[in-house]
């Protein structure tokens, strides 16, 4: 179809970009959802750290691969592609019709190859990181990437000007919709990826991360209604709102990012929604989250690498788990666009954030990439979780893949986005949604404050120093904030950097992935240890599951590991005779049995610690002289109760009177 021409002057920097031949950087984006396209060029430079990105007075456009990680430590796979920035030196603003009509209007030809792992071998995959690493307590929830491969002789300008425009057109509910061309800056290597450019266009559904005026937000996405080929139905939707493995996917990345958001932000997070996210081919469930920092935007990027619906959970493991199973580098699949800009610039509805610019940071996901040579790549991942079937999993990543594939006519595209129903105005929707925070701890959906809750300054937990140390989970952000609206003034240190377990007034020894009979692993020796060494010396503790586990062996109780995971799941618990709603993410468990502290060979055996179990006996609780513990999360945002059942323990450690009820922390 021939493009049709139009008046030339209109939009001068639009018209040069697309008159280009390769040589100029650019960016395209719709953000939001709006009326306009902004157009960006400027000067290509390449960072090693997020801190190296340069703001300067300028705004800057990152492209942040997943080998980012590790500047936090984690296990990758590095394939070298660049961290590239557009530093903006002119840009434009066009209005949406104006762009749709200037932009090729048919896709380049393109020839579709299928995806590099085929359905079988990636089922398998599947089925391995279920029994393998979640059924042997590596965590909670993975995701695994496939690609859907393609080849194009067509150069990167119609290239990408024409994917944006089908995206455009053909995609809804996208958070940013956006083509990008990165040239290897001037100085570059002569070879290896950070000699090519780095072209890229994508309707992603999925805000990282935002920072304006010091509020943090992020948007955790997951569970997926696939669309039929007719449409979606009420029926649909209302099925996939109950079904439990959605529940469970959403919730645990809700966990997982509130870690990140009680990390980056001094006064804890807030949980808003939940909402339903409709987009052509999928629908998702998300949950907005904020809270207020005063970090430099490129540290708080750093902080929340990567969001776990795209890598799993506990972070640090499931990018382990990843660059097992994974045959190829990821690139910049699961990495994030990042746009700064200073103070006063950007959409007139949002305001500055925190270092003099705001953050704008949607995930790459649902993204195209051209590489040299013509190659094209369409990565996509699946949430995999202990209800995971592999079938399913294999659907999940076609269904996808094929928002963008379609879009860009190397799949059948079937009915667009008019001929389907809106979902949300669906009666029994909003009821459904509105359910699900029923699960929810009311400590999480409340706003938060640097205030303690209902603690006088006569409680005797107030100006207590405390300990956390974190065994490779991030759910110690949260203990330590829940610790500090208790009164007490907590610390968070990674278990191979603790120095001196006996200073401090309480030490909680936190969870982790793991076996907790596995004395071969570093963390557990060391966890063994430290316990040892602070009961010996009769200093309080609280262990909280895997370090809850250790502590039950060394008194005596079997450990095994459970019939069937206990990850991301919202179980009744009786502790010490209290029925309370707590989060549980273990695969294992210790078990009731009958201990004889005389025959005891450690100072833990001869506390003879009190067990509280559960119907199929497994502990969900001890307690002793100076000693607590407890199997679940009781910092999660599944455990309603868990404020006042960590108050409850923390005082039976410190040996101080309990809270009296009328007087007890908020739920």
């Amino acid at each position: 179809m021939p493009h049709t021409a139009r008046p030339a002057g209109r939009h001068p920097l639009l018209d040069r970009v697309l008159a280009s031949d390769g040589s100029l950087p650019f960016a395209l984006l719709r953000r939001h959802g709006g009326t306009e396209v902004e157009v960006l060029t400027g000067d290509v430079v390449d960072a090693d750290l997020l801190r190296d990105i340069p703001l300067d007075g300028a705004p800057v456009l990152a492209i942040v691969p997943y080998r980012q990680a590790r500047e936090r430590g984690f296990t990758v796979q590095d394939d070298g592609v660049p961290l590239r920035c557009l530093v903006v030196r002119a840009s434009e603003r066009v209005a949406l019709s104006d762009a749709v009509a200037a932009l090729p209007p048919e896709p380049v030809a393109a020839e579709p190859l299928g995806f590099d792992i085929p359905d079988d071998e990636y089922a398998g995959i599947v089925r391995r990181v279920i029994d393998d690493e979640i059924g042997h307590g590596a965590g909670a929830n993975f995701v695994v990437m496939r690609s859907f491969e393609a080849r194009t002789d067509a150069g990167p300008v119609p290239t990408l000007a024409s994917w944006f425009r089908a995206l455009l057109t053909h995609e809804v509910g996208s958070y940013w919709t956006f083509a990008i061309h990165a040239p290897a800056p001037a100085g570059a290597p002569a070879a290896g990826p950070a000699a090519e450019a780095v072209s890229l266009a994508g309707a992603t559904p999925e805000r990282h991360l935002t920072l304006h005026d010091g509020v943090a937000s992020m948007n955790p996405i997951s569970g997926t209604y696939r669309h039929p080929a007719s449409g979606p139905t009420r029926e649909g939707v209302l099925d996939f709102l109950a079904d439990t493995k959605e529940n469970e996917e959403l919730f645990m990345v809700v966990d997982e990012e509130m870690k990140m958001m009680s990390a980056l932000c001094p006064d804890g997070g807030r949980i808003v929604g939940p909402y339903l996210k409709q987009m052509a081919r999928l629908s998702h469930t998300e949950y907005l989250l904020e809270g207020r920092t005063t970090a430099d935007p490129r540290d708080a990027l750093r902080l929340t690498m990567f969001a776990p619906t795209v890598t799993g959970s506990p972070m640090e493991n499931a990018c382990t788990v990843i660059a097992r199973h994974e045959t190829r580098p990821r690139g910049y699949y699961s990495g994030f666009l990042a746009l700064f800009e200073p103070d006063g610039a950007g959409d007139v509805e949002l305001e500055p954030g925190a270092g003099g610019y705001s953050l704008d940071a949607p995930i790459l996901i649902r993204t195209a990439y051209l590489h040299d040579g013509g190659r094209v790549s369409v990565p996509a991942g699946a949430t995999l979780v202990r209800h995971s079937v592999p079938e399913h999993e294999v659907a999940e990543t076609r269904a996808k893949a094929a928002g963008v594939l379609a879009s860009l006519g190397l799949v059948p595209r079937g009915a667009g986005p008019d001929a389907v129903v809106d979902l949300n105005a669906q009666p029994g929707v909003a009821e459904a949604l509105t359910a699900r925070n029923g699960q929810l701890a009311e400590f999480w959906v409340r706003p938060q404050d640097a205030a303690p809750v209902s603690v006088p300054e006569t409680s005797p937990l107030a100006g207590q120093d405390v300990l956390v140390i974190d065994h490779e989970d991030q759910f110690t952000t949260m203990l330590a904030h829940q610790l500090s609206h208790l009164g007490m003034t907590a610390r968070v240190v990674r278990w191979d950097a603790v120095t001196d377990v006996l200073a401090d007034d309480l030490v909680v020894f936190g969870p982790g992935p793991g076996d907790p009979r596995d004395q071969e692993d570093p963390r557990v020796a060391a966890l063994t240890h430290r316990i040892l060494e602070r009961v010996t010396a009769g200093r309080p503790l609280l262990a909280v599951c895997l370090s809850h586990q250790v502590l039950a062996g060394l008194a005596g109780f079997p450990l095994r590991a459970l019939p069937a995971p206990r990850q991301g799941v919202r179980l009744d618990a009786d502790v010490f005779g209290t029925t309370a709603a707590v989060g549980y993410y273990n695969t294992f468990g210790a078990h009731l049995t009958k201990v004889s502290a005389a025959a005891a060979d450690n100072p833990v055996a001869r506390l003879a610690l009190e067990p509280s179990a559960d119907a199929d006996g497994v502990l969900t609780a001890l307690r002793g002289p100076g000693v607590a513990s407890v199997q679940g999360h009781l910092e999660s945002v599944l455990s309603a109760d868990g404020i006042a059942v960590l108050d409850a323990l923390t005082r039976h450690a410190l040996g101080v009177p309990a809270r009296t009820v009328s007087g007890g922390p908020a739920r």
